[in-house]
């Protein structure tokens, strides 16, 4: 279908125009009528949208481009398994994956729940100590492999959901730099650690060389090759490569080609967290998940949490001229959600071009970033305040604490709360130097308390927002074609840096090949 271009739009232009006569940010957010419509609670999460430069003008135009989008016939597109991922002609079933079996698409049957029920009934095992290694013992360490959308979901819910008690010690390997792997290997003992390989086509090189090492370390230490499958898992589609490897075809568990990787973790990709959290936290964070899907699937567009957002950040980066987005949790175990985002908004969303091959023509999604409050205020906060940059950014912050000082949580809210109003007033005054204009775009995300279910709900908050902002773009955020040329090139650097004497590279590549090889053999260089 040919869809026109996002600034062919017909409400693009009136905003537009609305953007050069706004409001200052601040007048705006002294409507407390007008404010309190952007307060959403949902899920166990409280959307505060009421900093943000719109009035019920802007808003009704940019809730007009979800129209124009046809985004509530398009969203059924997505639950209900449609062909959305257009050049990869896939669906993106990933709510397929938290949806309870009587919501299951026709389109899979009941493939989700079957595959969740041998999931719990492994990781049940492992936890309760009937899965032994090869000499007999209990697991002790769970050391993941994988990368990207393989690593960075489990790793940010085991370390968001570290309050739920496991006798499992966890550690994660992504990194090609074998400092990474030697550091989880550290202090492990191959007769009680588990390895869980994550590799959609098992030939990603992170994870094959890591995968590769890992396996060379325990054969080395335990000299039995059949005790790899006491040790090892894996989550893929490549069975051969994976059985190949030496994994037994029963420690293998599958992935379809509906569940993209950055929207992988409700899968058994999640494995380690079903292992960190055992199947009633597994599934708390499933229903979370699935609890904003309906929200997002039900809600009309004026009360529409992902919608909104994703309209506001459109707002900020095409018409405001905001080129960067901070995200800043206010919770020591949510400090790699940027980290998380990063990937699922960037990946997602850094394209250039539409649906149908044609430019998108204006920017698409903005530089995300951040760190985690309150030492970021004590680092990059100076920038954010004072600095020349325009930027947006989202607080998240839990109400309630889960640890015994609840003077410190009084001081965490204070400063989240401070901060985001601190971004939004500034501060007058005759001395330069300490002139804080104001006027920042933020949203805050209050959580009632960090659980697996308000996790699952911010993570799925986060993934419909994307979604709808592709739409307005017209761009596919389900692909990742850019992610491909660079694995490429390093294939052929790879065998030049080994000594093959052709190198067809620019000057620049050239000199830093031949300066790498020079370390190690001066002959080559």
């Amino acid at each position: 279908m040919n869809r026109p271009a996002a600034n062919d739009l017909t409400h693009w232009k009136p905003l537009a125009d609305l953007a050069l006569a706004c409001a200052p940010l601040e007048t705006l957010a002294t409507d407390e009528q007008g404010a309190e419509t952007l307060r959403i609670d949902t899920c166990g999460l409280y959307l505060d949208f009421s900093k943000h430069r719109v009035n019920d003008e802007i808003l009704a135009n940019l809730l007009a481009l979800a129209e124009e989008r046809d985004w509530q016939r398009r969203t059924e597109a997505m639950f209900a398994g449609e062909t959305i991922n257009t050049t990869e002609q896939r669906a993106a079933l990933h709510t397929a994956l938290r949806a309870p079996r009587d919501a299951q698409p026709e389109t899979i049957g009941d493939v989700v729940h079957e595959q969740l029920t041998r999931l719990n009934k492994f990781a049940a095992s492992v936890i309760e100590g009937g899965w032994r290694g090869y000499t007999g013992k209990a697991i002790t360490d769970i050391v993941h492999i994988g990368i990207g959308g393989s690593h960075l979901g489990p790793e940010l819910a085991v370390e968001a959901l570290r309050d739920i008690p496991s006798r499992l010690t966890f550690h994660f390997v992504a990194n090609v730099d074998g400092s990474v792997l030697e550091s989880a290997l550290a202090n492990t003992d191959p007769e009680t650690t588990l390895f869980t390989i994550v590799s959609k086509s098992f030939t990603t090189l992170e994870t094959r060389e890591n995968a590769t090492a890992a396996r060379n370390w325990f054969l080395e230490r335990t000299g039995d090759a059949d005790a790899i499958a006491r040790h090892f898992v894996a989550v893929t589609t490549n069975t051969e490569a994976a059985t190949a490897f030496g994994i037994d075809r029963a420690n293998l568990f599958p992935i379809w080609d509906w569940v993209g990787g950055r929207f992988s973790m409700w899968s058994a990709v999640g494995l380690p967290i079903l292992l960190a959290t055992g199947a009633k936290g597994f599934s708390a964070l499933l229903a979370g998940a699935h609890a904003m899907d309906h929200h997002f699937a039900t809600t009309p567009a004026e009360r529409n949490g992902p919608l909104l957002a994703a309209l506001l950040g459109i707002w900020n980066y095409n018409f405001l001229g905001v080129n960067n987005h901070a995200i800043l949790p206010y919770d020591h175990r949510l400090r790699l959600l940027p980290n998380y985002l990063q990937q699922l908004e960037t990946e997602s969303n850094g394209k250039s071009v539409r649906h149908d091959g044609s430019a998108v023509g204006l920017h698409t999604m903005a530089i995300l970033w951040g760190g985690e409050g309150t030492t970021g205020q004590h680092a990059f906060h100076q920038m954010l305040h004072q600095g020349t940059r325009a930027f947006s950014a989202d607080f998240i912050v839990a109400r309630e604490a889960d640890h015994p000082w609840p003077e410190q949580h009084r001081w965490l809210l204070a400063n989240c709360f401070s901060q985001s109003q601190a971004m939004l007033l500034g501060q007058d005054t005759d001395d330069p130097h300490k002139q804080v204009d104001g006027g920042h775009a933020t949203t805050t995300i209050i959580m009632d308390r960090l659980s697996p279910h308000t996790l699952g709900a911010l993570l799925a908050f986060y993934e419909h927002k994307v979604f709808c902002q592709g739409l307005i773009w017209d761009i596919n955020s389900f692909d990742q074609w850019g992610v491909e040329l660079g694995k490429r090139l390093a294939d052929v650097i790879f065998e030049q840096l080994g000594g093959a004497t052709t190198l067809t590279q620019d000057d620049s590549t050239h000199a830093l090949i031949k300066r790498a090889r020079a370390a190690s053999n001066p002959e080559q260089s």
